[in-house]
């Protein structure tokens, strides 16, 4: 047992009775039972809300132009840190959040569907990295997990599993949510535990709002059950992430508001951020990061463009402040609100630039290495936010939106990628109410300082397995004492070769690529250019020192092959897009070797990691159907959605394919009439021309051997065909293919079963 009175061991060995044991009950000592685990005396319930690729001066309360009433209310009552840190990316921001190492200590290096074979990369969380879910668990907490995992391996989310590092297995009682970066707000795949949810039959269905839905409903449920256990509640919504999705009433309050666009948008947070005291009065103002076009230089068709993109965002991240303040208040109704801690933090890295230099329409564009036309999406002004696209923002207001710092989400090496809000709110302890913290924290701290302050010991032996030690330090005396020392004076920074390296005031600062450019030159890491920042003068790293201070630079340049070694960051490794390929990447896989793929009616959901690869060769569907009659509608079968896929499919009786690229274009083969009742082998065909990646190819839909129609498919998708949607056989789930068919389109006939096949992959 520790000192905190936790066990340094966990489970508890097994309960043994103390008591003597006669032959019978009759002169046996009285019985007794285990007794149920309870939290040390006073722990606090716990409330953990984590955003998604939120900037620093993107929310009014540290600046930002974006209301944010629920985190004004909690900064008045709590405390603001404006030196926190996140990785750069999502998935290892998050698996650092929850396990208090690092992320390359924890294998992720990247997003899971970025993994590669090496220690820090595979985003397979060991074993040996126990998280605070599981830790609470065992000390008496209740836990949940509502909203975005994007902590299990791609290829074990399939209905086959494994489980075990699902959000159940990975300590939390209860998971309502999605696994994977990003999700459709308007059609979600969503899980309850490991059961695939229904799709919503409300009109006015909206994801963020139903994840606030189920997170107040847990917490009430489980508080009415069991009021003397504490509840561990980790809420992670997915907004502000693309798709940038949001109800159209929401857009119109912000009509007008960015017409001053990216540049004056910077200036005016700067001046907010200093009247509000979260950054210094002597802050200065970064220049704008390369390759970003000044505002000024836009046309007026442009800025138009942009500045509607900009007032979405805004929609949608007010909208997403507005629900976590309904989970906010749902917690403070009931018993012990005052002894219930909320941390609120606004992104697990900076705003994203995956929109691109002009936009997207489809952020799938992006992850298969194609930038988009302005003069394409302007087309689409008056439906961005809706159900028809899978909107991101330009990349300049990505920049604008870390606000006064230098770059953005990836470039782990400048804060704009890795400084985010957090607010502290504790009533029961914290007295210094609506201050101001400076401490430099890292997201691998949080954990223990959790521990500290609900009085559990970090355990050595978790499960069976010897733990590894926590890297983060606890900030606990921070919350009574603003000038408590700092938990750390060293931390590394690294995220796809983009390199940092805080030590003691300074941060030396390496950035290795444009993040809205997806692909990639080839970099050395030698004659990479180092910055040098003396950050205890210089808040938004504004004035590079390397020139007059070149022995500190080498001295943390040093220091960071140190940190790298030591955490498993290395190999470097720079490939872009085509990690996003997991065929290419040799990547476990429950189809990899296979030619021949046969589902049956009633397979659904299946995610694209586990689905057929048909990326970049020639492909074969057969599906033995039987239709009712001459007006049979509904999907046979489809692989993505909206933002890129294909499917196959009826409608009046007319055999149908269509072939989604990315978004952009729809190429559509249907036959010339309908089919009549009866049983029909019903074949698409498709002969890849080779040549590369993501060429075209022949293709033939043909019934009973003969041919209904054909030509050519001019472009395949070459890298990935979707993020969030995978195979679905007798019906649709998540978004359409197309927007002729209303969801879930299910099939009004027979299928047997349907079989893909699949030719050799084009070499690379």
């Amino acid at each position: 047992m520790s000192q905190q009175g936790t066990p340094d061991i966990l489970p508890r060995p097994d309960f043994h009775f103390p008591g003597e044991v006669g032959r019978t009950y009759l002169d046996s000592a009285p019985a007794q039972f285990p007794q149920p685990v309870k939290a040390p005396q006073g722990a606090p319930n716990i409330l953990l809300v984590l955003l998604d690729d939120v900037g620093f001066g993107q929310f009014s309360t540290f600046g930002g132009g974006v209301p944010s009433p629920t985190m004004d209310r909690l900064a008045a009552e709590g405390l603001r840190y404006n030196r926190f840190h996140t990785t750069a990316l999502c998935s290892p921001t998050r698996a650092a959040l929850i396990t208090g190492r690092n992320h390359h200590s924890t294998s992720f290096a990247g997003i899971t569907e970025l993994a590669t074979g090496y220690d820090g990369y595979t985003c397979i969380l060991p074993k040996s990295c126990g998280t605070i879910g599981e830790v609470l668990r065992q000390n008496g907490y209740m836990t949940a997990w509502i909203g975005k995992n994007h902590n299990t391996p791609t290829w074990e989310t399939s209905a086959a599993g494994p489980f075990d590092r699902w959000a159940n297995g990975l300590g939390f009682d209860y998971f309502y949510g999605f696994n994977g970066g990003d999700m459709n707000h308007w059609n979600p795949i969503l899980y309850r535990n490991r059961d695939l949810v229904a799709a919503s039959t409300d009109p006015d269905y909206h994801l963020t709002t139903d994840l606030a839905d189920h997170a107040i409903a847990w917490v009430r449920q489980a508080t009415s059950i069991a009021p003397d256990k504490p509840f561990f509640l980790y809420v992670a919504p997915g907004a502000t992430h693309a798709p940038h999705h949001t109800p159209q009433d929401w857009i119109a309050r912000f009509k007008g508001r960015f017409d001053g666009g990216w540049d004056r948008y910077r200036e005016q947070t700067l001046e907010r951020q200093k009247k509000l005291g979260v950054v210094p009065a002597d802050t200065q103002l970064t220049t704008r990061s390369r390759g970003l076009p000044a505002w000024d230089s836009l046309n007026a068709d442009q800025q138009r463009l942009y500045a509607r993109m900009m007032e979405v965002f805004a929609a949608y991240g007010a909208h997403a402040d507005e629900q976590m303040g309904r989970v906010v208040d749902a917690v403070k109704a009931l018993p012990n609100a005052d002894n219930t801690l909320i941390v609120y933090i606004a992104g697990d890295n900076g705003s994203s630039a995956e929109g691109g230099l002009e936009g997207s329409l489809c952020e799938n564009m992006f992850f298969n290495g194609f930038p988009e036309k302005w003069q394409d999406n302007i087309q689409a002004i008056d439906e961005l936010g809706g159900p028809k696209h899978f909107n991101h923002f330009p990349s300049a207001w990505a920049h604008a939106m870390n606000t006064p710092f230098q770059w953005t989400k990836q470039v782990a090496s400048h804060f704009g990628g890795t400084r985010n809000p957090m607010i502290i709110s504790w009533p029961q302890r914290i007295r210094d109410r609506g201050a101001l913290r400076g401490q430099f924290v890292h997201t691998i701290d949080l954990v223990p300082t959790l521990y500290e302050v609900c009085g559990i010991t970090a355990p050595s032996v978790l499960n069976g397995i010897v733990q590894k030690p926590i890297e983060g330090a606890s900030f606990a005396a921070s919350f009574e004492d603003a000038k408590a020392p700092a938990p750390r004076k060293t931390q590394y920074f690294e995220l796809g070769c983009n390199r940092g390296l805080y030590h003691d005031g300074w941060m030396a600062s390496s950035p290795s690529f444009v993040p809205w450019d997806p692909n990639r030159a080839e970099w050395d890491p030698d004659k990479a250019t180092w910055e040098l920042y003396d950050v205890e003068k210089d808040f938004s790293q504004a004035n590079d020192l390397a020139a007059q201070h070149p022995d500190k630079l080498r001295q943390l340049q040093d220091m960071w092959w140190v940190e790298a070694s030591k955490y498993n960051v290395l190999p470097l490794d720079w490939r872009a897009t085509i990690r996003m390929n997991a065929e290419a990447m040799g990547r476990p896989s429950l189809v990899r070797g296979r030619n021949k793929l046969t589902y049956y009616p009633g397979t659904i959901a299946v995610p694209d990691a586990a689905s057929p690869p048909m990326c970049n060769k020639s492909w074969t569907i057969t599906a033995e159907v039987e239709l009712p009659d001459a007006k049979s509608n509904g999907m046979v079968v489809t692989h993505g959605g909206l933002e890129g896929g294909y499917g196959l499919y009826f409608r009046d009786g007319v055999p149908t394919f269509v072939y989604n690229f990315l978004s952009v274009e729809r190429f559509t083969f249907a036959a010339p009439e309908p089919l009549p009742a009866g049983k029909v082998t019903l074949v698409v065909d498709f002969r890849y021309d080779g040549g590369g990646m993501g060429k075209g190819g022949a293709l033939t839909l043909s019934a009973n051997g003969q041919k209904l129609a054909g030509g050519r498919l001019e472009k395949t998708i070459p890298i990935q065909i979707s993020l969030g949607e995978g195979l679905d056989v007798g019906m649709d789930i998540g978004s359409p293919i197309d927007f002729t068919y209303e969801l879930p389109f299910a099939f009004t006939g027979k299928i047997d079963h349907v079989t893909i096949e699949l030719g050799a992959v084009e070499a690379r």
